[in-house]
């Protein structure tokens, strides 16, 4: 591979070594699926940016983390990135294989919880889109109960009336035919997530609330990471992203991390908070929600951590056009600095015929924050995590920093757009 400080390149914000802790969304593949997904991604990635790279295997380290390596290098540029993995696999698919005896009660209190507490309806105020999203995975786990009842109860009238049996002998049969009618239905609501949605949102209501979670664990063990990536120094700037769920995870790493060394964003490389498709303000927005309100409050306001908020139109899975501060109702003390918010096209990234094609794939437009893109385009997720860019730079003028890339892959001479400005606070 070239030499990173070739001619071209030397400007001071180029990046050369790049630290990435990356927090998943509450998705039970764990670290083996994601690495599969970054692979194939990696491998599109690179017939739309002609460069030399390489992706080494994936390491698991312990239960908490695994990572994996990549170097990618344009003709005046060369980066090494070290992309560690949160895992929480083994956490969410303990609790997915939880008896469905205990999941679907608290499933079903979950949504009756939304109702009265006003919560489902500051959502749909917020974003009209995911409160539907939040409402179809609360009526179809209802639905699925209601087809098994009443599957059992036309089977226990049908044994009654065809078969001529008592009502004593009938109501044990349409018990057993609402049960058969259930676990029939059950690979069904596994493909439409059925399941693992609302599985998810009772632990993340419990974490908003500042209850003791399965979630905080891996936080502690994430703030650890983060704390020394950046006593390291070994990178020219460390990055912490979260996607969907993890939107609500890495905020809390890093309020964690800075709990535990508040200068932590102060001394070493710049510490960036990347939040990507983010659903924390569907729990944020609940009127307990006050750790995650609290949380939300606390970054606004820290000058030491570039916090940067991703969203996209496409994307019903995330709050577009959003303040994930002022529109959950946080109580900010102090001058704001965060989030810096950037509102992402996907039909930007992808060829139209592609972007129709998964346009109402919600879950697969929902992962294209993390995924390749057919074309290149002010937002991309490869040249973010592995490019020769800073993310803030990418973040404040996109536009920008895509032009400044040739054909070749090539980086221009010269400052980068919006490589030298500071965080801003506002009144």
């Amino acid at each position: 591979m070239p030499d990173g400080a070739t001619a071209g390149a030397a400007q001071a914000a180029v990046i050369r070594r790049r630290h990435v802790i990356y927090v998943e969304g509450y998705d039970p593949q764990g670290a083996k699926g994601y690495y599969r997904l970054f692979d194939r991604s990696w491998a599109r990635f690179l017939k739309v940016w002609p460069l030399k790279a390489r992706l080494s295997e994936l390491a698991v380290d312990s239960q908490d983390f695994a990572h994996w390596n990549v170097e990618a290098a344009g003709p005046n540029w060369q980066v090494v990135t070290r992309y560690d993995f949160l895992r929480q696999e083994h956490i969410i698919r303990a609790n997915m294989a939880e008896p469905l005896l205990r999941q679907i009660p608290r499933a079903l209190a979950w949504a009756l919880d939304y109702l009265v507490s006003g919560a489902i309806f500051r959502v749909l105020r917020a974003s009209p889109y995911f409160g539907l999203v939040l409402l179809y995975f609360q009526i179809m786990l209802i639905w699925w109960l209601a087809l098994a009842v009443g599957g059992g109860w036309l089977i226990a009238l049908a044994a009654m009336h065809v078969l001529g049996l008592g009502g004593a002998a009938s109501v044990p049969i349409g018990i057993l035919g609402a049960l058969a009618i259930f676990f029939a239905l059950r690979p069904l609501a596994n493909r439409l997530f059925l399941i693992q949605i609302n599985n998810h949102w009772p632990y993340l209501c419990a974490f908003a609330r500042g209850e003791a979670s399965c979630f905080d664990a891996p936080i502690e063990a994430c703030a650890q990471r983060v704390i020394a990536a950046v006593r390291a120094n070994d990178a020219d700037e460390v990055i912490v992203v979260g996607h969907s769920g993890g939107g609500a995870l890495a905020p809390a790493v890093i309020v964690r991390a800075l709990e535990l060394d508040p200068d932590i964003g102060r001394k070493g490389p710049p510490l960036v908070l990347v939040t990507l498709g983010s659903i924390a303000p569907g729990a944020a927005l609940h009127p307990q929600a006050v750790r995650m309100r609290a949380m939300f409050a606390r970054l606004a306001v820290e000058p030491s951590v570039l916090w940067i908020d991703s969203q996209s139109r496409a994307d019903v899975l995330n709050f577009w056009n959003f303040d994930p501060v002022e529109g959950i109702g946080a109580r900010v003390d102090g001058r704001r600095c965060n989030p810096l918010i950037w509102k992402v096209r996907f039909g930007d990234m992808l060829s139209r015929q592609f972007y129709w094609r998964i346009r109402f794939n919600f879950f697969r437009l929902h992962y294209q924050f993390i995924m390749a893109s057919d074309r290149r385009a002010p937002y991309d997720y490869f040249l973010l995590v592995c490019g020769p860019v800073p993310v803030a730079a990418w973040a404040r003028d996109p536009n920008g920093v895509l032009a400044a890339f040739a054909a070749d892959g090539s980086l221009a001479a010269g400052d980068l757009p919006g490589a030298a400005r500071p965080a801003q606070c506002s009144g």
